[in-house]
């Protein structure tokens, strides 16, 4: 059965999934690549292939739609701008339709390589909705950020959920965890620590009782 996931979700020690202000010349605020250099060391040549690569790799297996949130697709203000595209290029690394939350839709954007951008006006429900018929018997990823996949976990439709928790402390930002309280009872948890200094939780929702 298809599952709905989160994957290689990075994440502050004290829970923060991005700085601030986002803009234009610094997408994630003031975290800089901070939360990103672990997954950027996997890909040099002759990097070692342990516990971070292997999660690394699982980023993109298995899914067949992508759901972001709108300041995942752009700097504040991007849906004034005609011209924007995302950050990515012509080329955008997901290769399955992705849906944009936004709260002002338009028309949907055909990338290279398979790379649909659908701007939609939905809740979680409906939007996974969405996903999941274009999808088919893959899987749909929940792509971030932080609000947007805190939206879907509180919601109860992430199936597992993989956070890495980098080592840093950014004290400010857009926060995974708040009103998640006792999400340790509706997932089982695991943690795997990487000589990065990366632990990586690995949450998997529990049967229905």
């Amino acid at each position: 059965m298809p599952l709905v996931r989160v994957t290689n979700f990075a994440v502050s020690l004290d829970g923060f999934g991005s700085g601030e202000p986002q803009s234009l010349e610094a997408p994630f605020g003031h975290a800089g690549m901070k939360l990103h250099e672990w997954r950027f060391a996997t890909w040099q040549a002759g990097a070692p292939n342990g516990v971070d690569a292997l999660f690394g790799r699982q980023y993109d297996v298995g899914f067949g739609a992508e759901i972001m949130g709108a300041n995942k697709f752009g700097p504040p203000g991007w849906q004034d701008d005609p011209g924007w595209r995302g950050w990515w290029g012509e080329d955008p690394p997901f290769h399955t339709p992705t849906y944009v939350l936004t709260h002002r839709p338009h028309d949907s954007l055909e990338m290279e390589g398979g790379t649909t951008f659908h701007f939609i006006d939905a809740s979680p429900t409906e939007a996974l909705a969405l996903a999941q018929e274009a999808a088919g018997d893959l899987d749909v990823r929940i792509g971030g950020g932080a609000s947007t996949v805190r939206a879907f976990v509180a919601a109860g439709l992430v199936d597992h959920l993989h956070v890495a928790v980098v080592p840093v402390v950014l004290a400010r930002g857009s926060r995974l965890w708040d009103g998640l309280e006792a999400l340790e009872d509706t997932f089982d948890i695991e943690a795997v620590s990487s000589p990065s200094g990366v632990t990586h939780l690995s949450m998997t929702r529990k049967p229905a009782s």
